[in-house]
């Protein structure tokens, strides 16, 4: 269901360059905006922070503290960001994110230590698509309790909403558009409360972002040559061939497979996925019978049970936890709007949190074979989805083979590794197994079974220092790539 929003929403696409002579190809179009903070008042002013709309290239738009009114007994926050960024070259891409940190509402009541709204589009060679992942809601309390849902009744004044969004489809003709946004915090008073009345609303997190093919190059009718008037020589042989000969200037296009694509990705520092020797090949598009599409979306990288795993570029971590196929699995979202995809892990960083932001190198999880990987040989499955081709859902992955030759292995660790967790699985009974947890202590045993306090003991930290001994990649030896059936 679409809400109101008060504030003029970057629907036009204005980036579209008509066909001159010759009938050049179009460009498409992609517009993204963004909104931290907004408090919408009947009949009074209310307050925002900063609104920030790409086209043209803009800077965030950032606070160190925002308060409504002046003493923050309505609206507080430590800080709040907004940026949007749009590309458009052969493919479009809109990218809109809002940050508010240390939220507080009405003196409070409500509490949240995050909340991130952020909304990614693009385009392809037949389509359009894109998302709202990487939006959260972190440590939100409602009068000092955990609140959960997606709609909390607030006493008898009011309602909480959280991860309000709308998708719109609609293009010109012969075009494919994609448009999406997301409050992600929403407040709306029904009755009057700490000195706001009825039909008030406190919006937290706004991001909006539309991409649209570009229009079809106008139609030009074939070119049809005719012979001038011939005298036939009877005594010259073989007569000429009088019949109209015809040409035309239209020129069949085929796209080229996404197996050989590799969309430029502008959002880096870009590292290597895994933290000390390993070894993979490209087994891109190789069968396998239990993921969509039947073919392998992505490469295995080999390596040893509970190798540190890392961000490969700086990005938003989402939908960690575990899955059937992928087993323990997480997504990152960059800034760009690429997602890149990590399975079969052994257990996950405390980085590894839905709504966190992590830097290139920062350990996310590590090394192993869960879900349908058990039984063979530890690795990560790894795959990268370009926002260009999220229209296309999952499969949109294209090849990683290149990305993986051409980026830098981490030769140390930038980032301590403050231990892991593993969820819990329904219908089983014991997690899958924290071979990983072993990086963060010396000594396993000192962990009795799966007691949770003991556990927590096991999994204190080491010191950086004796965490690079840990990891001397010396210790460690390169395993030789394998396929199995099955995805990765």
């Amino acid at each position: 269901m679409r809400r109101r929003f008060a504030l003029p929403v970057l629907l036009a696409l204005v980036a579209f360059v008509p066909a001159g002579a010759g009938g050049e190809a179009r460009t498409p179009g992609a517009a993204a905006s963004a909104l931290a903070i907004q408090i919408v008042v009947p009949n009074q002013a209310g307050a925002s922070t900063t609104t920030v709309s790409s086209p043209p290239a803009v800077q965030p738009a950032t606070t160190n503290t925002f308060q409504y009114p002046g003493d923050g007994s309505i609206v507080s926050a430590a800080s709040t960001t907004a940026s949007a960024t749009t590309s458009v070259q052969t493919n479009a891409a809109a990218n809109a994110e809002s940050d508010v940190t240390q939220l507080s509402i009405f003196k409070g009541e409500i509490t949240a230590a995050a909340v991130t709204a952020r909304a990614s589009a693009g385009t392809g060679y037949t389509g359009a698509g894109g998302n709202v992942n990487g939006s959260a809601v972190q440590g939100l309390e409602l009068a000092g309790q955990t609140a959960a849902g997606t709609q909390i009744p607030l006493g008898t004044w009011g309602l909480l909403t959280i991860g309000t969004t709308a998708v719109d489809r609609s293009a010109p003709p012969g075009a494919k558009g994609y448009h999406t946004n997301i409050t992600e915090l929403d407040v709306r008073l029904t009755a009057a409360h700490d000195n706001l009345p009825a039909g008030s609303e406190i919006q937290i997190g706004y991001a909006d972002a539309a991409a649209q093919t570009a229009p079809p190059p106008a139609v030009t009718t074939p070119t049809t040559t005719t012979a001038p008037p011939t005298t036939v020589d009877p005594t010259a042989g073989d007569a000429p061939n009088l019949l109209p000969k015809t040409t035309t200037n239209a020129k069949p296009t085929t796209p080229m497979p996404l197996y050989h694509v590799h969309p430029k990705l502008v959002a880096g520092p870009y590292v290597f996925p895994v933290y000390g020797p390993s070894s993979y090949i490209d087994t891109f598009g190789a069968a396998r019978s239990d993921v969509s599409g039947d073919y392998h979306h992505g490469d295995d990288i080999f390596g040893q049970l509970g190798q540190p795993l890392v961000a490969v570029t700086n990005g938003i971590v989402f939908s960690v936890g575990y899955q059937k196929v992928g087993g323990n699995r997480l997504w990152i979202l960059d800034s760009q709007g690429n997602q890149y995809y990590y399975a079969h892990l052994s257990a996950f960083s405390t980085a590894a949190v839905n709504g966190a932001h992590v830097k290139a190198g920062e350990v996310v999880g590590f090394m192993g074979n869960t879900g349908d990987a058990e039984g063979t040989p530890y690795h990560l499955h790894f795959e990268v989805h370009p926002v260009s081709y999220l229209y296309l859902g999952y499969d949109g992955a294209v090849d990683p083979t290149q990305y993986l030759d051409g980026w830098r292995h981490e030769k140390s660790l930038p980032f301590p590794i403050a231990g892991g967790w593993v969820p819990a699985i329904a219908g089983r009974a014991a997690v899958p197994e924290p071979g990983a947890v072993l990086l963060g202590e010396s000594d396993i045993s000192t962990a009795s079974g799966l007691d949770p306090s003991s556990l927590q003991a096991a999994l204190k930290p080491l010191a950086a220092s004796a965490l690079q001994q840990t990891l001397v990649p010396s210790t460690m030896t390169p395993v030789a790539p394998k396929t199995y059936p099955g995805r990765g």
